[in-house]
């Protein structure tokens, strides 16, 4: 079929060749619309021209820089141009009330001419970049008032050149989160609900976020020993010798350190002589109570202050013994090292030294009042020692201290003490980090705890 010579005089075809310039020449995606509803007359003339499109509706007007969408018109022209492009058919056709249901076509004469041409534009070839770049699936001109049947070729070519630049503008933009989540539900829209892999995955992390873990929390941990015996200073005084090595084995009795008996030495002796002086006095007086009656009525005063006497004699007598620090059990003497303690002043009541069972071991943690989760007696805890962070330590807690104490950094912490149930090559001493396990709860609440109580310390909801 020949096409007409347009009024100019100009060829259809000649005018096909301008029009594909200008889309090649646009810079964006609205002025590429803009020429689509209001260049195309140039190859066949028309009243008024839709650009739409399944995502955005009616996307452009004839005449109108931006198009109202909540519009009466806009609403109606965008249901009629969504039945036609339900059709199967590509190819240009002329339309009426005839191809709409009864609601849509009873307005048909309200907003549009009889005659009306209608181009569909492939938006997203099978398969195309555009599809992930949030081209739409189904796209359409619709053109109010136009006729001439023999320009439909020309037309038809038009739509294919539009839609290639129109494909180029949106690869173009680069990627956005909107383009990939409009591409990711045009594909999802193509497929059952249990085909789409985003299904799947929202599924997967509904059941990990449940999945049961451990509560657990880290804590700076260490080997002491378990019911150790106390040494501490018996008096007030100076260390005068110690007998015995660190780490040393002793059995019950054995001496282990002295203190200075000078002092105590000096005031036994007074008290021996002051007892000795009483006694003297006691003899005298008795032997004038024969013929003096008053110096036997002061004779149970002397004897009261040889009693006295004899007590001091005795208290001197033991704190000299005290001052002389034996073993109460067997086992392992542990304290610092001997030159540290020698002259050295001590008071009543301080800790020189310990005694310990080698093999009886349990942990000691401190448990951060920022972490102090739900721990039940026997609650299992792992100690991953510095010297040996490859291999744990297995253990149960024993109890977990009510009020927290400062510790040498200045924080707070609850004290942990643990049973070693696998101790394997454990001494008594060494550091690690504790892993303290509580109640199961879901990997959510485990991966959220620390973030949401951060949080709650800021924001009260």
């Amino acid at each position: 079929m020949s096409a007409q010579i347009a009024p100019g005089g100009v060829h259809p075809a000649v005018l096909l060749l301008e029009l594909g310039h200008r889309a090649r020449q646009a810079k964006s995606v609205a002025e590429l619309e803009f020429m689509l509803v209001n260049d195309t007359r140039l190859l066949l003339p028309y009243r008024q021209a839709v650009w739409w499109n399944q995502q955005q509706g009616v996307a452009a007007l004839s005449g109108v820089m931006q198009p109202d969408r909540n519009a009466p018109y806009a609403q109606w022209v965008a249901q009629v141009c969504a039945h036609l492009a339900q059709a199967e058919a590509a190819e240009v056709r002329a339309v009426g009330p005839a191809d709409l249901p009864p609601a849509l076509a009873a307005q048909w004469a309200q907003w549009l001419p009889a005659a009306a041409v209608w181009v569909p534009l492939s938006a997203i070839p099978s398969g195309s970049e555009a599809a992930s770049a949030g081209a739409t699936g189904r796209a359409g001109l619709l053109l109010a008032g136009a006729e001439s049947p023999e320009r439909w070729t020309f037309l038809k070519e038009w739509g294919g050149v539009w839609t290639h630049a129109w494909q180029a503008l949106q690869r173009r933009r680069g990627w956005t989160p909107l383009q990939w989540w409009r591409g990711l539900r045009q594909r999802q829209a193509q497929q059952v609900w249990w085909r789409k892999p985003a299904a799947w995955a929202v599924a997967g992390v509904l059941v990990l976020a449940a999945w049961p873990v451990r509560l657990s929390v880290l804590a700076p941990g260490e080997l002491v020993a378990s019911q150790p015996a106390v040494l501490r200073s018996p008096l007030d005084g100076v260390v005068e010798q110690v007998h015995v090595q660190p780490n040393q084995m002793v059995k019950k009795g054995e001496l282990l350190f002295s203190l200075d008996e000078a002092q105590i030495a000096s005031r036994l002796e007074v008290s021996q002589q002051a007892l000795q002086t009483a006694e003297a006095e006691y003899r005298q007086f008795a032997q004038l109570a024969l013929g003096d009656a008053r110096s036997k009525s002061q004779l149970a005063a002397q004897a009261g202050r040889i009693g006295e006497r004899r007590a001091e004699q005795a208290f001197q007598s033991e704190q000299r013994q005290r001052a002389q620090v034996v073993a109460p059990q067997d086992g392992m003497v542990l304290f610092d090292a001997p030159s540290e303690w020698i002259g050295k002043p001590v008071q009543t009541g301080e800790r020189v030294m310990r005694i310990a069972q080698p093999d009886a071991v349990e942990i000691e943690a401190w448990l951060p009042i920022g972490d102090a989760i739900p721990l039940a007696p026997g609650a299992p805890v792992q100690l991953y020692l510095a010297a040996d962070p490859l291999a744990s330590i297995e253990a149960r807690i024993r109890y977990v201290a009510y009020d927290a104490v400062a510790r040498p950094d200045g924080s707070y912490a609850y004290r942990v003490r643990a049973e070693v149930t696998q101790a394997g090559k454990a001494r008594i001493g060494l550091k690690g980090t504790a892993k303290l396990q509580g109640e199961r709860v879901s990997l959510a609440y485990w991966v959220l705890r620390k973030p949401w109580a951060s949080v709650r310390q800021w924001v009260a909801l």
